[in-house]
């Protein structure tokens, strides 16, 4: 068994990588990756197996990812761009990114005839929900070009599905924390932004009052599911992935230790994310394993890995607090 993984040396997709590395079924691993956002050192130990091959290329160029998708069994979709004032600012880039590298993607393994995708959506598309737990049948509502180019990705893989038989399982992904998180962006997930803070002893900035609530879940627990949806003989469908139990930004602070510093809160963003996980606990049958306490430990006993990190830039901090004020009221 042969499969591709775009975006395999990014924070999810390097874990990914290693976690299916193990499994006896997997022949083949190829990655597919501009390294712009990931990193070969990611996948140090993945790259240890002859079973794992890392290419760099971009998805938005078709002719040089074409014909990796040869005798190709799955493919896994990771690559993204994913930040979200950027996305304002550079809507373009997004589009052509997460849209027309699925479009990429999709076209290659409809060549060589592909016949499943499994596709990391994001639980951006529900925008600010007016019900949690929020399920797969509420209402979509995507607030900025980045959620709407991931959800618009979504759409052009279930089309396909349509029109041309490719199968897919879509994981709308919620707030996935680990190991390997990104510290290099003024816009980053909070756990990787607390981590560059607490290597420089400087306190933890914290948005608004630190009371919303997300639903932090650990890589491992997202490795797992996309694991299940290769093998599953469920198709054509859309989960969400989550813990199912959301944490406070403040209870994540307490758990990593430090002062804190508020910052104003961002327009735009919603109080809590909560998925409504019992369609994947059904269907794929999967669920969370990792406590939030023990995930957090597992990054606090691997930071080290975040000594040799781009230097957080306070400048970037700024312009982010600024820019979600002009284009988010």
């Amino acid at each position: 068994m042969k499969i591709i993984i775009t975006g395999g040396a990014g924070f999810i997709g390097s874990h990914l990588t290693e976690y299916l590395s193990s499994i006896k079924k997997i022949k083949k691993i190829i990655v597919l990756d501009n390294l712009e956002d990931g990193s070969k050192k990611n996948l140090n130990k993945a790259l240890k197996s002859k079973k794992v091959l890392l290419y760099k290329t971009d998805i938005r160029n078709y002719e040089k990812i074409v014909n990796h998708f040869k005798n190709t069994t799955a493919v896994i979709h990771l690559a993204a761009l994913s930040d979200i004032v950027p996305s304002i600012e550079e809507p373009r880039d997004y589009l052509e990114t997460n849209f027309n590298g699925t479009l990429n993607i999709l076209e290659a393994m409809r060549k060589y005839n592909v016949k499943r995708i499994i596709y990391a959506a994001s639980s951006s598309c529900y925008g600010i929900p007016k019900k949690t737990p929020t399920s797969e049948e509420d209402k979509i509502d995507p607030m900025y070009p980045y959620a709407f180019s991931k959800y618009a990705g979504e759409e052009l893989i279930k089309h396909y599905n349509k029109i041309y038989k490719l199968d897919y399982i879509s994981l709308r992904l919620f707030n996935v924390y680990g190991t390997r998180s990104r510290t290099n962006s003024a816009y980053g997930a909070a756990l990787g932004v607390f981590l560059k803070q607490k290597l420089e002893n400087k306190p933890f900035t914290v948005i608004g009052d630190g009371k919303q609530k997300r639903d932090f879940i650990h890589v491992s627990d997202v490795c797992d599911a996309f694991s299940k949806s290769i093998f599953s003989k469920h198709k054509n469908d859309i989960f969400n992935i989550g813990n199912g139990a959301p944490k406070s930004v403040n209870e994540m602070v307490r758990l990593i230790g430090g002062k804190k510093l508020f910052i104003p809160k961002r327009p735009g963003e919603p109080s809590i994310t909560h998925a409504n996980i019992n369609k994947v606990k059904s269907k794929l049958k999967w669920k969370p394993k990792v406590s939030f306490k023990d995930g957090i430990n597992d990054v606090l006993n691997n930071i080290d890995y975040w000594k040799n990190s781009i230097l957080w830039d306070k400048d970037k901090i700024k312009k982010a607090t600024k820019n979600w004020f002009k284009y988010l009221k």
